[in-house]
Parts: structure tokens; C-alpha cells; sequence
């Protein structure tokens, strides 16, 4: 068992390669916080064809809030890879992943819990950079 798997959402790891993970000070609010970075592993999406699309590139990187570690806020940096049709590079496709709240910029889990909680998870849509 991997120790991030512990700690991450239970299907990102299935999609994802962490590349890095850094504690960081917010300088206004001295709050200290986690980022783990996280790149789409180079799988084409199910119900493609390998033969019609290519990866090229990726999406700009999306921060989303998961449950804190250590008392420290964990925010998922997610890389997201660009699939284009090989003959007609106008169509792009990108994966539909369970675990990003609707609408939100937290995990599922972290939004189910805080709706458990009778804690808006709108109040938790922070953003420090």
C-alpha cells in the first residue's frame, strides 16, 4: 500500500502521478498549507481510440481543497491532459473525474462531509494563490 493513497482521495491515485508536494505559507494570513501537484497519467479516456487521438499537452492546472493534514490545508493541484483528434485537431476531449465536487473546488468528500457537518462549502472555496 502506498502512504499518499492514505491520505488522497481513494481514485486519484488511479488516474494520477504526484510529481511534487510542498509546504507553503500564505504570507497575509501566516497560514501554513500543503500543495500536492498531480499530472493525468497518459491514458486515453474510455470510449476513445488510441488511433484517432494523441495527448498534447495539458490543461491549465486546477487547485482544488481535500481534507487537511496535520491541521494544514491540502490543496490538489491537478494537471489535466489534452487529447486532440489526430485528423481533426479542433476536437479536444479531457477526462470526467467523480472525485471534484459539482461546481466546486473541493473533493466529493471533502463537500459531503462539510454538508454532513451543517457547514456551507462555499466557506471553504478559498484560494491562496
Amino acid at each position: 500500500m502506498d502512504i499518499s493513497s492514505l491520505f488522497l482521495p481513494a481514485s486519484i491515485l488511479k488516474y494520477f502521478t504526484i510529481t511534487s508536494c510542498i509546504e507553503l505559507c500564505d504570507i497575509k494570513t501566516k497560514e501554513v498549507f500543503i500543495e500536492v501537484h498531480l499530472e493525468e497519467n497518459n491514458v486515453l479516456p474510455d470510449g476513445y481510440n488510441s488511433m484517432d487521438y494523441e495527448s498534447k499537452g495539458f490543461y491549465p492546472s486546477k487547485s482544488i481543497q481535500d481534507f487537511p493534514i496535520r491541521g494544514k490545508a491540502l490543496y490538489l493541484c491537478i494537471k489535466r491532459r489534452v487529447w486532440r483528434h489526430k485528423s481533426n485537431p479542433s476536437i479536444t476531449i479531457k477526462s470526467d473525474y467523480s472525485f471534484i465536487a459539482e461546481g466546486s473546488k473541493l473533493t466529493q468528500e471533502l463537500s459531503d462531509f462539510l454538508k454532513g457537518t451543517d457547514r456551507h462549502p462555499s466557506r471553504y472555496n478559498k484560494q491562496y494563490f
